[in-house]
């Protein structure tokens, strides 16, 4: 099983020097776990810059593998995960629900680098936030 965090997704999605290495990870849809916290995450990026219909077609892609809703413990789970790792309350709902479902988490979110089960590449240094997303792939 397989959770691509955020910053995965939109570099996915923007086609970016990463995607490929997020590509295998959210095109096996029948390993994909999406945390509700990441569509969130996700549509807020996406939207200000080129509209909510690109923003939907995202979330409609990320639909595709299986959305995981946060509940009591979940959000406990990644309270302490919080703590332990000194995670940002998004990262840790993330790491959590990966956690929760035996999954790998995809990144190149630096506050999970040395973190159990996890795939980190470094994110590019040159900043890439105002480019055009791609349409969604499938």
């Amino acid at each position: 099983m397989n959770v691509v965090d955020s910053s995965g997704w939109i570099e996915f999605l923007r086609g970016g020097p990463n995607a490929n290495f997020f590509e295998p990870a959210i095109l096996k849809t029948h390993e994909l776990i999406v945390p509700t916290v990441t569509l969130y995450e996700v549509f807020k990026k996406i939207s200000p810059v080129q509209g909510d219909g690109l923003a939907l077609r995202a979330v409609v892609q990320m639909k595709q593998g299986r959305v995981v809703d946060l509940d009591e413990s979940l959000a406990l789970r990644a309270a302490r995960l919080s703590l332990t790792h000194k995670l940002p309350m998004a990262d840790a709902l993330i790491y959590a629900t990966a956690q929760a479902h035996d999954a790998v988490l995809w990144t190149q979110d630096e506050h999970f680098q040395h973190l159990a089960k996890v795939r980190y590449v470094v994110k590019p240094t040159q900043s890439r936030s105002g480019q055009a997303l791609t349409p969604p792939h499938g």
